[in-house]
């Protein structure tokens, strides 16, 4: 594998020295900064699909094509189509709060999680947007700080399905998914990603490494058909206090399983806070030869669903990190805002970055 050469060679030449130089940070939270909005049906229909169904795909035939007659609301990539500059200044406030990569909001554009909208026939066209609307920021925000590129992560969420366990629990041997719809509708989200402008690609909140792994595997698909490649990172979510992956993996098992894809960085990210999250990332820090990245919550979720711990608190612990040598990429999940990832620029500012070890240097 990593045979074919970079799609993009100049940018990757800025992202690696950019690593080698100093942490990277990673933006926070999409989805609580959406919420800010208080958006209503209305915003997330937009013209498009005013009329319950998508007019773009028919403009001249109201009432034919993909229908989408019920509720709209919480289908947060679908503002790449009817609210982009909603997406568009929340990507420019993290970049201007210190964020070096940028995710795309295309967590659930797969037709996956689309079908609970359906709107499955959009998941190239919203993965393209997400990479579009990212890039357009990153190139502006870029060009007025030359020494400090800005990056754009393509996104390849989980989806809401699991090909590794089964949803009925009179009937553990039932699957909802397959490897090979999980790979199909990842690789038209990788081409949509590519075609945006992505200069990485992140398969990310990994709960089950089977998903992850389809996922992969549409990636190098993908690669393959083009003749080139982007860097690709991977970022697993361990889901409780047991310290393993919902697919029953600990952090040192997730990356057994996933090493052979040769990322640029292998990560965690959501479920946990910061605190809770050290020792597992440590443990990967401690077993990979790759850069390790981590983008925990704001603490735990409260008694409403939301996340009380400060910029302040989140940066704190997150400094530790970087003072123990664990860290190459570093930014928030669910409930971090431009406050929390400013915060957190500023105490790894001048940290040195994790020292990836070898794998000779393992093996000793």
């Amino acid at each position: 594998m990593n045979t074919l050469p970079w799609l993009h060679p100049d940018r990757v030449a800025l992202l690696e020295q950019a690593l080698r130089e100093r942490i990277l940070i990673i933006d926070g939270a999409m989805g609580t900064m959406i919420q800010r909005h208080e958006l209503q049906e209305a915003d997330y229909r937009g013209e498009r699909f005013a009329a319950g169904f998508d007019h773009a795909h028919h403009p001249d035939h109201e009432g034919h094509g993909p229908h989408c007659g019920h509720d709209l609301k919480g289908n947060n990539d679908l503002l790449l189509l009817t609210r982009p500059q909603i997406i568009a200044d929340i990507h420019r406030a993290y970049l201007e709060a210190g964020a070096d990569l940028v995710e795309t909001n295309t967590f659930n554009a797969t037709s996956v999680s689309q079908a609970d909208y359906r709107l499955e026939h959009l998941v190239y066209e919203l993965n393209k947007a997400g990479a579009w609307v990212a890039r357009e920021q990153c190139d502006a925000v870029e060009a007025t700080t030359p020494r400090q590129p800005r990056f754009v992560i393509g996104v390849l969420g989980p989806t809401s399905r699991t090909a590794s366990i089964s949803p009925d629990v009179n009937d553990p041997g039932y699957r909802n998914t397959s490897f090979d719809e999980l790979r199909a509708t990842y690789r038209e989200a990788v081409e949509g990603l590519i075609d945006g402008g992505a200069d990485t690609l992140m398969v990310e909140t990994i709960f089950d490494t089977l998903n992850a792994k389809a996922a992969l595997y549409a990636v190098e698909e993908v690669f393959d058909a083009r003749g080139g490649r982007l860097p690709v990172m991977i970022s697993g979510t361990i889901t409780d206090a047991s310290g393993r992956t919902l697919s029953g993996q600990t952090a040192e098992a997730f990356h057994t399983s996933l090493a052979h894809a040769r990322p640029l960085s292998i990560g965690l990210n959501c479920a946990l806070g910061a605190k809770d999250l050290r020792p597992h990332v440590e443990a990967l820090s401690e077993v990979s030869p790759y850069y390790v990245s981590a983008h925990p919550n704001a603490g735990l979720p409260n008694a409403f669903g939301g996340y009380d711990e400060t910029p302040e608190e989140m940066a704190e612990v997150l400094r530790e990190f970087a003072q123990a040598g664990l860290l190459n990429l570093v930014g928030g999940c669910c409930g971090t805002t431009p406050d929390h990832i400013r915060a957190i620029a500023g105490v790894v500012r001048g940290l040195p970055p994790r020292q990836p070890r070898t794998l000779l240097e393992q093996a000793a």
